[in-house]
């Protein structure tokens, strides 16, 4: 359907629209391969499995993974399986491990890449900077993506409540003319609870701009800052809401105020925590000074005094509408209305 995010139109898929029957009809016939079992693999190979998927694990026996998936549940030879014979058996290959992982399984899980297979993706890295990472689909498979915009651990969590976290989707190579059926049925089927469009080159974007701005990098940075300048480079209101705001607030705080900072970091991808690791002493080091600042005008009374100038003012409250109205309707915050109507828990 179309949904209008401030004044941009864009296309959004419900669960309404795309019902997990219909998505079960669609992969009927598909063996869903999910290949590495670390940060996303986990939340979305259970949520398959419980919503009536045929799916199966690939990953190293031995591995502290491995022990991981069969205390999931996931059974050796059964459906849990070495990474080669689950790409030989697969139709599907769910390609979930880090970004590095990735480039250096690549020629194992190429050569099982046979015609009419999918190449799936939660992240558009890999392909997007093919002449780096060496990741490039043969031209007789479909290349799709599903990112929940959240960790997996968050996903397979709100799945097991009940609800679900908001996800994109793009197509980067229709090869069987069932790429978009597939990739739907996919995002609705490892618990989505809407799917918003994108493409590979714009997810890997505003994702590496969330990640090292204010996600991760720089949780205390300026919403409004990173969510224009995707804009202004061409991201849609959703997708740079959603990379800016929704996944911070619905997905990540709640696991820093749980369980802490380094906590979080440890499981997230590598390729995030390399990235908010580099960059989040960058971001201390710009706004030192006006915490400085700040912190100055607190001690010496001018902030206390500002406030009591401001508010016993007449004619305050109606500045303060003034300013909240601005906030209100500026795009970014017309775009998260839409976002929040959306979330499971509101429909």
């Amino acid at each position: 359907m179309k949904l209008k995010f401030g004044n941009v139109e864009e296309n959004v898929v419900t669960r309404d629209e795309f019902p997990l029957d219909k998505a079960r009809e669609v992969l009927k016939d598909e063996v869903i391969a999910v290949i590495g079992y670390g940060v996303q693999g986990p939340g979305q190979a259970l949520n398959l499995k419980d919503n009536g998927f045929n799916v199966i694990v690939g990953q190293r026996s031995g591995s502290k993974t491995w022990d991981k998936a069969i205390a999931d549940g996931w059974v050796p030879g059964e459906t849990l399986f070495e990474i080669e014979e689950a790409c030989e058996k697969g139709t599907i290959l769910q390609f979930l491990l880090s970004d590095a992982g990735q480039i250096a399984l690549w020629p194992t899980v190429k050569k099982h890449l046979t015609p009419g297979k999918a190449l799936y993706f939660s992240h558009g890295f890999g392909v997007t900077y093919k002449e780096k990472t060496g990741i490039i689909p043969p031209a007789d498979v479909d290349v799709i993506l599903v990112a929940p915009k959240g960790s997996g651990t968050s996903l397979r969590r709100m799945f097991v409540e009940g609800r679900g976290l908001n996800s994109s989707y793009a197509i980067y190579q229709d090869a069987t003319g069932k790429a978009k059926d597939r990739v739907v049925a996919l995002g609705i089927g490892v618990g989505s609870g809407y799917l918003f469009e994108t493409d590979f080159y714009r997810e890997v974007t505003s994702d590496l701009t969330g990640e090292r701005g204010t996600l991760m990098g720089a949780i205390q940075g300026i919403f409004a800052a990173q969510y224009e300048v995707l804009r202004a480079n061409g991201h849609t209101p959703s997708e740079a809401f959603n990379e800016t705001v929704e996944e911070l607030t619905q997905s990540l705080m709640p696991l820093v105020a749980e369980n802490g900072m380094d906590w979080m970091y440890a499981n997230c991808s590598t390729t995030a925590q390399r990235g908010a690791l580099d960059w989040w002493k960058p971001f201390r080091d710009a706004t030192k000074p006006v915490f400085e600042a700040l912190y100055d005008s607190v001690k010496t009374g001018k902030e206390a005094q500002k406030s009591i100038d401001s508010n016993s003012k007449s004619d305050y409250r109606e500045k303060l509408e003034a300013e909240l109205k601005e906030l209100r309707e500026s795009e970014m915050w017309q775009a998260g209305a839409v976002v929040r109507q959306l979330r499971p828990e509101n429909n």
